[in-house]
């Protein structure tokens, strides 16, 4: 039997329930490497694929979707983040909104070799935050959704969102680079951990950050 071409599969995703659902760890299509995009979809179909992915990612709520996260193996990705947080917050993390973005075949690279850690989460892996230390500045490469070049530097929260969904498209979860012994779940966060940096569980469950 011939495979489903992915066009198909689109269609019958799209046909389905909306929000589309959220594929969740232990799912094959999340530990493989994404296709890269070059046409598999009719520009209409792909409009339509991001329009519901946006809304999917809103629904989540998320700041970012990728697509092999709703079971599409291809090298797709929306962003979005409002970034309603304290001004603590946001001055420590470098939490700064950013528009929506679609960002096709994209690719980064850090710039200069300083790392953050902070807790991060995922749509794919619910109930549960980690520390994961990442670049703090990256230089983004990628088409948006008219084919156009995008060649950018984010820093802050901004850079930590492009590297997280950039990852999915690898088959790469933020648990493989998590310190696995900050793993806490939602209860825990919000009773222990609302510090704007790792800090203190840090100290209190054994881990260190850079």
């Amino acid at each position: 039997m011939s495979p489903v071409p992915l066009s198909d599969r689109v269609e019958e995703l799209l046909a389905g329930e909306h929000p589309l659902p959220v594929v969740e760890a232990g799912d094959p299509v999340l530990r493989s490497p994404a296709q890269t995009y070059d046409g598999q979809l009719a520009p209409a179909l792909l409009e339509r694929l991001i329009t519901a992915m946006r809304a999917s990612m809103h629904a989540a709520p998320g700041v970012g979707l990728a697509a092999p996260q709703i079971g599409v193996p291809l090298r797709l990705a929306v962003i979005e983040d409002a970034a309603e947080v304290p001004d603590e917050v946001r001055l420590v993390r470098g939490r700064v909104p950013q528009p929506f973005r679609v960002l096709i075949n994209p690719s980064y690279e850090p710039v200069g070799a300083h790392r953050a850690a902070f807790f991060e989460g995922c749509l794919s892996v619910p109930g549960l935050q980690a520390v994961v230390a990442r670049h703090e500045r990256v230089r983004l490469r990628a088409l948006d959704e008219r084919g156009r070049p995008v060649d950018e530097e984010f820093t802050g929260w901004p850079a930590r969102i492009v590297q997280h969904e950039t990852d999915h498209l690898h088959g790469t979860l933020y648990l493989d680079r998590a310190e696995l012994r900050s793993l806490s779940t939602r209860t825990a966060m919000a009773e222990r951990w609302t510090q704007p940096t790792p800090d203190l569980a840090a100290s209190a469950l054994g881990f260190s950050v850079p």
